[in-house]
């Protein structure tokens, strides 16, 4: 199985992949969660369950009230998520208590949480600080790891583009998913986001540490034929892991609740892009790179030669 012959469409997939999500994270942008904005968030059950309102009743009760712009997300068969902007005790209690005479239903608080503005900006700076740590740190370890072989550098910066092309795609995805389905990008979207960070990068470390052994096994043969020779080792166990992963995830997507489903959902999309560009994105980049195949991109013949 020659995998890393096709190279050149695997890079393709990933822009048709990409693109369209870059192109809505710019028209559309993240409906940033009152943990990045400041905010509170009201949920409540009510009893019995077929006293819950709909969700157009809620909101123009909070505006009654003076809270504008407030959104309603349902939880189970008798609870409601309400998000809006920073409220205070006296004005969740005057909320409740409208809510009881209303609809004529006992109304359980299960769970009210206010986060100011200035924790919310805290939050997302230290969001991008982690990220950029964390590539860093993993370029600096895949470099020390990778020491005993030639260009270690490379391999801890192939391993940075894999990764990247996984945070582009759940970024991307996230803009179309928040567009179309009214998700909003919180804490737990950052979770999910640094946990794809880290399946892709392991997953890449096993195909380059099996490039690793057999480039001083089989010296005789081209850089090209060892990375595809290791991928193809490394393809079942690659596949069969991240399958075992994705499985889990699709059952808790299916049967979980609503209020773990956006963050499953996002981790499925990474983890299944982690698994493509480990295997599809990271070795192909070594490759690429060891014959520094731009120069001869537009010399049909060369490129031709190189990807028999």
């Amino acid at each position: 199985m020659n995998i890393i012959k096709h190279r050149y469409i695997y890079f393709l997939i990933s822009l048709l992949v990409i693109v369209p999500g870059i192109a809505a994270l710019i028209a559309w942008g993240f409906p940033l969660a009152i943990d990045f904005t400041g905010g509170s968030v009201l949920e409540v059950k009510f009893a019995p369950a077929t006293a819950r309102p709909a969700s157009e009743d809620v909101i123009a009760l909070y505006t009654a009230h003076g809270v504008k712009d407030a959104q309603v997300q349902t939880s189970g068969d008798d609870g409601l998520i309400i998000r809006s902007v920073e409220i205070d005790e006296t004005k969740k209690e005057e909320i409740v208590a409208a809510m009881k005479t209303t609809y004529n239903a006992d109304v359980t608080i299960s769970q009210f949480t206010t986060v100011g503005p200035t924790v919310g900006s805290e939050v997302a700076t230290g969001a991008v600080y982690a990220v950029i740590a964390a590539a860093l740190a993993i370029i600096l370890y895949i470099t020390f790891a990778f020491r005993g072989v030639e260009h270690a550098f490379r391999y801890g910066v192939s391993a940075i583009l894999a990764m990247l092309h996984d945070v582009a795609v759940v970024c991307g995805m996230e803009a179309l998913l928040a567009h179309f389905l009214g998700w909003e990008v919180d804490s737990l979207f950052l979770t999910a986001l640094l946990t794809v960070i880290g399946f892709s990068v392991h997953d890449t470390i096993v195909v380059f540490d099996r490039i690793r052994e057999n480039s001083h096994l089989y010296r005789r043969i081209g850089f090209t034929q060892v990375v595809n020779h290791s991928t193809v080792q490394t393809l079942a166990r690659s596949i069969n892991t991240q399958l075992t992963v994705l499985l889990c995830l699709l059952a808790l997507a299916l049967f979980g609740g609503v209020t773990i489903r956006h963050f499953v959902v996002i981790l499925l999309i990474g983890v299944f892009s982690g698994t493509y560009s480990s295997i599809f994105n990271a070795a192909p980049v070594l490759v690429v790179w060891e014959n520094h195949e731009w120069r001869y991109w537009f010399n049909r013949e060369k490129m031709k030669e190189l990807l028999k």
